[in-house]
């Protein structure tokens, strides 16, 4: 069936840790069983959390102590793929019958990857896509990922796939995901900006490709409690703003603001073979003869053993 129900869960990781969040989240089964979706995103970063405003103790060329503590405590605080979270991840997947694709804090070693992980309704858990490019002074906190980690998976709502918020922006990401098939985008973010409902409507208008963005929504710092440097007291740390695109750049649900919620939206990928009558970005609009993207998709790990 082309048509089909999808959604952004827009909720934000609590203060209590990835116990509570992970409650949080499951609390949520009834209304997306109620909403039919077949396919639920949520936001970046949202077992583990997004330390918004931390420093981490670093300074150029130095690191301080109480730097050390935090990065331990958020450590503590993130989870390993698989593990206790994934399988409650599956089981939600299964009881709601809706594929999942979240954004997690991934322990790898004494390494944290941020990661999009992709749960199915039979198979559970099945795909893990970890962020390319971390962000300014994300780096100082996550590794990268590497072309391993690409998936693009088929579902109940067609070929899925998924780039975390400001990876979004990088063309030839795009480009190697769209060669992929991708027919829904998913976006798990932290960017509340009005510039990324402008990069949502483009990703969709560029692929030619429906686009779930969920973001995450967190109360102001002061309510938190977590202390930043003169930020306004009732400005929230992150406004949300999830939205479902269409395949013509057409906003189909949202943008949320202001408080958690499941956005829905139907879609019914019979449009896209419509939408790219015209432009097709890796098939007839595409020249071969002057552009060619290689993609290395083998995984790099740091130190290899051979026989």
């Amino acid at each position: 069936m082309p048509k089909s129900i999808v959604a952004a869960l827009q909720v934000g990781a609590l203060p209590g840790g990835k116990e509570v969040t992970l409650s949080q989240i499951l609390s949520y089964e009834q209304a997306i069983v109620e909403s039919g979706a077949a396919l639920v995103v949520m936001p970046e970063a949202l077992l583990g959390g997004y330390p918004k405003g931390e420093g981490f103790g670093t300074q150029l060329g130095y690191r301080l102590p109480e730097g050390r503590e935090a990065f331990a405590r958020y450590f503590a605080n993130a989870i390993d793929v698989p593990g206790v979270e994934t399988e409650a991840l599956a089981g939600l997947s299964a009881r709601t019958g809706a594929n999942l694709v979240m954004g997690v804090i991934e322990r790898a070693g004494s390494t944290l990857y941020c990661t999009a992980l992709y749960f199915d309704p039979q198979a559970g858990l099945v795909a893990r896509h970890r962020k390319l490019m971390p962000t300014g002074t994300e780096r100082l906190i996550w590794g990268k990922g590497d072309g391993s980690t690409l998936p693009v998976i088929d579902s109940r709502v067609g070929r899925i796939g998924a780039a975390v918020c400001w990876e979004n922006m990088m063309p030839l990401l795009r480009t190697a995901m769209y060669a992929k098939g991708v027919e829904v985008w998913c976006a798990p973010t932290v960017d509340e900006r009005e510039m990324w409902q402008v990069s949502m409507r483009h990703i969709a208008h560029e692929g030619r490709c429906f686009v779930v963005s969920a973001c995450q929504v967190q109360d102001s710092p002061q309510a938190l409690g977590v202390e930043i440097a003169n930020w306004p007291a009732d400005r929230p740390l992150i406004a949300g703003g999830s939205v479902i695109v269409g395949p013509m750049g057409d906003i189909l649900a949202g943008p949320l603001r202001g408080g958690p919620g499941l956005l829905i939206a139907e879609i019914d990928t019979d449009e896209l073979v419509r939408a790219r009558y015209d432009f097709d970005v890796v098939g007839h609009y595409a020249r071969p003869d002057v552009f060619e993207l290689t993609v290395d998709e083998r995984a790099k790990p740091g130190v290899r053993f051979t026989i």
